[in-house]
């Protein structure tokens, strides 16, 4: 077991400390009726830098030169640290703002608990929230694994040899994929497939070197379930979701929309359609409910636990994972079709989702809310300070099996049996 104690020496970070510390604070409250008892918040990750470097596996797909990012790669870059910094600030003013936190006082272990997967990206992320929500304050990090090693809880991998559970996972994916499942899929994203071969130029790369009608449509589409990894698809739906990672990844860093992809990226419509690919990858893997239920149950088990014994577990409860556990969660959840305005992800990079326990003060009835916190892609570009004034975007979120009135609250005793039911 980790424990990280916040511990910043950077000039930058030392300015940032300054600027978060000097935010407005004004006393407003959201709810009129209900008490806000307890909050379980999952967050992906911030923003970090891409898989895509000019020695990896994609450098073999172009004949360009991948930039070379100052941070390594997958590791959270100092913008994404800003970004949750400025994320933790916000978060702060909402939980005093609702009556959860004291605004005067430091949390303690009873108020508030950092989890982290342990991966530098996410461990990184939790410190950065804990920086901007908590300046000054002695707040623990923990996480479980030596660094960059997968903690059980996040995990997404098969653990089972079991091949009825194989064919079941195989055919809840070729099912999610829709009609024609992947290959069906993936003639309907030929015409994407074909303008990321442009982006990248794709025949002139060392990959297509002797070959004829050398084109990612061309490449073979495998599900792939073994114990001990992820669930995965090969062929150009999972070389397309890579590629799409590494081009919003370097919109969101800054670089101007016309120098993305080397210049051959046009607009953001361009980039939003290029963004896709990878939508459908997440959405067909951890979206297929044979697998959410799977890689979910740990996460969703840990979060009905910390429900379930309450009076035992600190008011807030942050854990930082990955947008694979969000789709899975999601998914697991039966969570309805949602749209996130002004974003082009559906799980977006530092987007959190707040599972919010209610009390009727005069009923004693508990509600279950649940919402999607984000900051939108202008935000995001534009490292945009987070407060009161000037929020994240909020998205409440329904259940098919728990019911919700109109402002998004369903019944805790309801929530509690489908989780029961679902982690059995």
């Amino acid at each position: 077991m980790k424990f990280s104690k916040l511990c910043f020496g950077r000039t930058k970070l030392m300015a940032l400390f300054l600027l978060v510390t000097s935010l407005p604070v004004q006393a407003t409250g959201d709810v009129e009726d209900y008490t806000l008892e307890q909050v379980v918040i999952f967050s992906r990750h911030g923003l970090r830098a891409p898989l895509a470097t000019p020695s990896s596996a994609l450098g073999q797909l172009t004949s360009h030169q991948w930039p070379q990012w100052e941070t390594s790669a997958s590791y959270l870059t100092i913008k994404g640290g800003v970004l949750e910094s400025y994320f933790g600030h916000y978060l702060q003013e909402w939980l005093v703002d609702n009556k959860l936190l004291n605004e005067k006082t430091c949390p303690t272990k009873k108020d508030i608990f950092f989890y982290a997967n342990s991966m530098q990206r996410t461990i990184a992320t939790a410190q950065y929230l804990a920086l901007g929500g908590f300046p000054g304050c002695d707040v623990t990090i923990f996480h479980k694994e030596k660094i960059n090693t997968m903690d059980p809880l996040f995990s997404l991998n098969i653990q089972t040899d079991n091949e009825q559970f194989k064919q079941q996972a195989m055919a809840s994916i070729i099912q999610q994929a829709g009609e024609g499942g992947i290959n069906g899929l993936n003639q309907r994203l030929k015409p994407i497939y074909q303008k990321m071969e442009q982006v990248i130029d794709y025949q002139g790369a060392s990959a297509c070197t002797g070959i004829n009608q050398c084109h990612l449509n061309n490449l073979d589409a495998e599900i792939k379930i073994v114990k001990g990894q992820e669930p995965a698809i090969t062929g150009p739906l999972r070389i397309g979701t890579s590629l799409s990672d590494a081009f919003i990844l370097q919109y969101y860093e800054g670089t101007p929309i016309q120098n993305v992809g080397w210049g051959k990226i046009q607009s953001l419509d361009e980039l939003e359609q290029l963004i896709s690919v990878k939508e459908y990858y997440n959405s067909v893997i951890f979206g297929a409910p044979v697998i959410a239920n799977y890689v979910a149950k740990n996460l969703l088990t840990y979060i009905d636990n910390t429900f379930t014994n309450s009076e035992n577990k600190p008011k807030v409860t942050v854990l930082v994972g990955h947008d694979s556990n969000v789709a899975s969660l999601l998914a697991a959840l039966k969570i309805t079709p949602y749209q996130l305005p002004n974003q082009f992800e559906t799980t977006p990079i530092g987007g959190k989702l707040f599972f919010e326990r209610w009390k009727n003060p005069k009923t004693g009835q508990e509600f279950i809310k649940i919402e999607y916190v984000y900051q939108t892609t202008e935000q995001i570009v534009n490292a945009t300070m987070l407060n009161r004034q000037n929020p994240p975007q909020k998205v409440t979120l329904k259940m098919t099996d728990c019911p919700t009135d109109n402002q998004g609250y369903c019944q805790y005793t309801t929530f509690k049996s489908f989780l029961d039911n679902l982690t059995q």
